[in-house]
């Protein structure tokens, strides 16, 4: 089971922030936070999607698999900004392993699984008694191994992650995760409760459609001419 972790750098007033920074546009008074918070969360509401570039989230991520950390880590429209646990200086014996349910759930596959990341992890160690390098014994390593790691990404990129990861058709553990991203934030303080409330949803809910060729079927799909 994964878990995210909002660190102390994240701003826990994200509508009032905003409201400072975007109302120098209007030379408005920006020494009042109660006028700061209701300028930023119209801001919000209007639409205007630069303003929350401002707001910088920094995460603790772990328990999810590589597999899924390089899907959600190809979300660079802020940059990429992450450092992941390193294969090549941790001693992966006894590594943790995503298992979809559909495996979990299937006594005979789950053997079949669970003896396939036993059988690599003997022979990770064989290759480090032997001694082979961390750095090349890990090759061995599959896509489904647990990793942890720190990333920042600003509002307007989690958001923007949020229109497809949490899309009922996106893999499993990516809507796990965005999920898991959302009710941290939720957590961390009454303004990004509002605030995650109002932007984070999947693309069908902020479109009032599907745009996608394969629909879940929640929302009716667009009909092109």
């Amino acid at each position: 089971m994964g878990k995210v972790t909002i660190m102390p750098e994240t701003i826990k007033n994200p509508y009032t922030f905003i409201g400072a920074c975007s109302g120098v546009a209007y030379d408005s008074d920006v020494t009042d936070d109660k006028k700061n918070y209701r300028r930023g969360k119209q801001c919000v509401a209007d639409g205007h999607g630069r303003v929350l570039e401002f707001i910088d989230v920094y995460m603790v991520i772990e328990g999810y698999s590589t597999r899924t950390m390089r899907e959600i880590m190809r979300h660079v429209g802020d940059g990429l900004t992450v450092v992941q646990r390193s294969t090549r200086y941790c001693n992966e014996n006894g590594f943790e392993y995503y298992t979809p349910s559909s495996i979990d759930k299937n006594k005979t596959a789950l053997k079949t699984y669970q003896d396939a990341m036993a059988a690599i992890e003997k022979s990770y160690n064989d290759l480090i008694g032997a001694g082979v390098p961390k750095e090349d014994a890990a090759n061995l390593l599959p896509l489904g191994i647990n990793t942890k790691l720190s990333m920042k990404k600003n509002a307007r990129c989690l958001m923007d992650m949020s229109r497809v990861r949490l899309c009922n058709r996106a893999l499993k553990e990516a809507r796990d995760f965005m999920n898991d991203v959302v009710n941290a934030l939720k957590d961390y303080s009454p303004e990004w409760n509002e605030l995650a409330n109002q932007i984070f949803m999947p693309k069908c809910e902020a479109l009032g459609f599907c745009n996608e060729k394969f629909s879940c079927g929640k929302y009716p799909k667009k009909v092109i001419d």
